[in-house]
């Protein structure tokens, strides 16, 4: 049995030092281990005088006050809340709305951006031009005035209630935000909810066989019937034997406001708005140089094919653009989010208006929220970038193969 020679303890400082210390050797460990030890004290003395600062003015430090009663309203909640509710479910209120604003915007502007993309693409002078546009105007204005201007001069310029502007008579619009039908579910929704989830699964079942074939094979399958009676046929199935999923509660004018239904208020829908339009200019942007670093002869090569342009930037172009797109698409995608902290300019009731702003001048437990704020903003920026990396390394995937 032989045994493994030991290392001499020279090779292994000379290891170490190389992994620690770089090309620089010890002065670069050295340096480390400085810098180092200046960040552990910034670090102890930040600390230590926010600690002096706490006792010299009487503020006791932890997170105890976050079962106090926060004893003020909230415009908009998403979940069950009273003013006689603690102050962490304002946390959770707030959050929730922040989230909700994030993700509906990032879907917006994702929309947005590529259809303005392909705009200022298109071989059509007048689309290029308005594309163009578009793109130079609202990216070069402040987020800021943008959100003030769609809540100011436009939704504060709608009519009262009673001249309110009318859908259907169903949907009504006005300076107080859109009022729309309330949804009330029925016995009927579950079975409705289980059987559209199925069809949902059951069509990207298709839709992934029809894309192999297609790539594998060359076979063309049309999905399109299957997919409308899996999305449409299953569900109705479940509503003619379970009956209606939902019945809608219709909003009626009595006084000077509407009763019933549910109402938009009109802070999320400039806050959305804004967002969305201006997040979409420089999306939009990322999208166009995606497709242009495509060669041109995977156009080409499309046309020879008897393939038509959408299908060819469908299927062909933009799938290779993705790998280009996505990086810094991941980048505005955290801007949007980190933006919509400006909704306490117009009172729209997120983490940031809510909890660092209300919650804060109430308690003046200033160091634990604003870390809890910190922390959700960072943790919500982490979960992105991670979906985002995911969905990134799929397509990479998909393209190597």
């Amino acid at each position: 049995m032989s045994i493994a020679p030991r290392k001499p303890p020279l090779q292994f400082a000379l290891r170490l030092k190389r992994m620690l210390g770089g090309k620089a050797g010890w002065n670069g460990l050295a340096a480390q281990i400085g810098f180092a030890a200046i960040l552990a004290w910034i670090a102890y003395e930040i600390v230590a005088n926010a600690r002096l600062n706490l006792e010299t003015q009487h503020i006791a430090s932890g997170f105890g006050f976050l079962n106090y009663n926060a004893g003020f309203d909230v415009s908009q909640s998403l979940i069950a809340y009273t003013n006689a509710d603690t102050y962490w479910r304002v946390f959770f209120v707030g959050l929730l709305n922040t989230i909700l604003v994030s993700v509906i915007g990032i879907v917006f502007a994702t929309v947005i951006g590529f259809i303005v993309a392909l705009c200022r693409l298109s071989p059509n002078w007048l689309l290029s031009r308005i594309g163009g546009i578009y793109v130079e105007i609202i990216r070069n204005l402040p987020l800021l005035f943008q959100i003030l201007f769609w809540y100011l001069a436009v939704l504060a310029a709608l009519p009262a209630p009673r001249q309110s502007i009318s859908v259907f008579s169903a949907f009504f619009l006005n300076n107080r935000g859109l009022i729309v039908p309330r949804p009330v579910s029925e016995p009927g929704l579950d079975p409705f909810l289980a059987a559209l989830a199925i069809g949902i699964v059951a069509a990207l079942g298709l839709r992934h066989y029809a894309k192999r074939a297609l790539f594998q094979r060359g076979q063309v399958i049309r999905i399109g019937p299957y997919v409308a009676c899996c999305l449409v046929g299953l569900p109705l199935v479940a509503m003619l034997i379970f009956g209606w999923p939902v019945t809608f509660e219709l909003p009626q004018l009595k006084g000077f406001n509407f009763a019933g239904g549910a109402r938009i208020i009109p802070e999320f829908v400039a806050l959305t708005v804004a967002l969305s339009t201006y997040t979409a200019a420089f999306i939009a942007e990322i999208v166009r140089a995606g497709i242009l670093s495509v060669h041109k002869g995977q156009m080409e090569a499309g046309s020879s094919l008897g393939l038509s342009r959408s299908t060819t930037l469908r299927l062909i172009v933009v799938p290779q653009a993705m790998r280009v797109i996505v990086p810094p698409l991941t980048s505005q995608y955290l801007n949007l989010t980190k933006n919509s902290s400006l909704a306490v300019a117009i009172g729209y009731p997120d983490l940031v208006s809510v909890f660092a702003g209300t919650a804060v001048s109430q308690t003046g437990q200033a160091i634990e929220i604003i870390a809890m704020t910190m922390g959700v903003y960072l943790l919500l920026s982490l979960t992105t970038s991670a979906i985002m990396s995911i969905y990134g390394w799929r397509i990479n995937r998909s393209l190597a193969t």
